[in-house]
């Protein structure tokens, strides 16, 4: 300041007139005091008005942030506790499902096996019964054979012209049939 002072005078002095008016010394006083109540005023409005308004939003918006951040890391915990449930309950409903389907499986091969049963013993009774008719039909059927053997050998015998007695055929044809 003081350079812009004496060049100030430096420069009045050689042009002979009157120079810029704020460089003229004169003037400096008032200057200097309207700067001191300027800047007093503006210290006294920032100390007692703006900077505590200020300061009370910045605590505000950390007390703010800070609860927030509480708020969010208890929600996380919640969510980290709900999702650990979750997969014990689903852990609990696929365990409980194989126990269903075992159960179920277990039921099913039971029913089969019940049904198996009493259509092998149906299928027995039925094969027996056919066994038995089989060996009437048979018994049946060999006492005709017999018979028809005897007709069909007295048959043969009158057509080369022979002539045997039915007892001898039928003992004849008795001994081929087991022998």
């Amino acid at each position: 300041m003081i350079a812009y002072v004496i060049a100030a005078e430096a420069a009045k002095s050689e042009a002979g007139g009157s120079g810029f008016a704020p460089f003229e010394t004169w003037h400096f006083p008032s200057q200097i005091f309207w700067l001191v109540v300027l800047f007093g005023f503006l210290y006294f409005m920032l100390s007692r008005f703006i900077l505590p308004s200020i300061g009370n939003t910045l605590e505000r918006r950390e007390s703010t942030i800070a609860k927030d951040l509480d708020e969010a890391a208890r929600l996380n915990d919640k969510a980290v506790e709900a999702q650990k449930a979750t997969e014990i309950a689903i852990g609990h409903a696929h365990a409980k499902a194989r126990d269903t389907a075992a159960q179920a499986r277990a039921k099913i091969e039971a029913d089969i096996a019940e049904a198996t049963a009493k259509a092998d013993a149906a299928t027995d009774q039925k094969l027996v019964a056919a066994e038995t008719r089989i060996s009437e039909l048979s018994t049946e059927a060999m006492k005709n054979v017999e018979q028809i053997a005897v007709e069909a050998t007295d048959a043969m015998l009158t057509k080369f012209k022979a002539t045997a007695s039915s007892d001898v055929l039928s003992s004849t044809v008795k001994s081929v049939l087991k022998g």
